[in-house]
């Protein structure tokens, strides 16, 4: 398999604005938060098992999964977030896998908001943190979402500590600064992704 390039940050951290950027070089994007919709789609193991577990009232009319009250259960009960993720990750973990074997650019990245809180980490030869003040995530996530800042906060405080994501991170983009500036940041870390595809392989 190719270098993986693991990027990862809070929730509202922007990235989505990051990977858009390599995306427009040509690289294979494999989004954790896709892999996550795939394994829930009507018809699956993964579905029906959520169905039984939580009811049928958490099933759309077009039989769909309804992820905004699923969302509200699993981050208002730590029980059920647990349960949640012991039937899924393994699941998300090997529709990301099949999706890197698959990859076909000189370096493939993989963009995950639980990247470093899972065993999607032992996918990723080097990991980019996506970072911006707590107070910035707030606003980003609560305008984008349309979620409460309530609801906002229980699900970073379910996530790693800033501090932690940081620490654990072999590149910081600081994604507070302008987007032009975020050109440039990217800009150049495509260039030394690629020579260290080069080198690797």
């Amino acid at each position: 398999m190719a270098l993986v390039v693991g990027i990862t940050g809070g929730i509202g951290s922007g990235k989505s604005e990051v990977t858009r950027r390599f995306e427009a070089h040509g690289i294979v994007v494999v989004d954790a938060d896709i892999a996550a919709r795939i394994i829930v789609e009507p018809g699956g193991a993964a579905l029906a098992a959520i169905a039984g577990h939580f009811g049928n009232n958490i099933i759309l009319a077009d039989g769909s999964l309804d992820r905004a009250a699923l969302r509200q259960r699993v981050f208002a009960d730590e029980d059920e977030r647990r349960w949640l993720e012991q039937l899924t990750h393994p699941l998300i973990g090997e529709e990301i896998r099949r999706q890197l074997a698959a990859a076909g650019s000189p370096y493939s990245i993989l963009s995950s908001p639980l990247l470093l809180e899972t065993q999607q980490k032992q996918l990723a030869d080097c990991v980019v943190v996506v970072d911006v003040p707590e107070a910035l995530q707030l606003e980003r996530a609560s305008r984008r979402d349309g979620n409460s800042q309530e609801q906002i906060r229980r699900i970073m405080a379910a996530q790693m500590r800033r501090e932690d994501r940081l620490d654990l991170a072999d590149i910081v983009i600081d994604n507070s600064r302008p987007l032009s500036e975020l050109d440039m940041v990217v800009d150049e870390l495509h260039k030394e992704f690629l020579l260290r595809a080069e080198t690797a392989g």
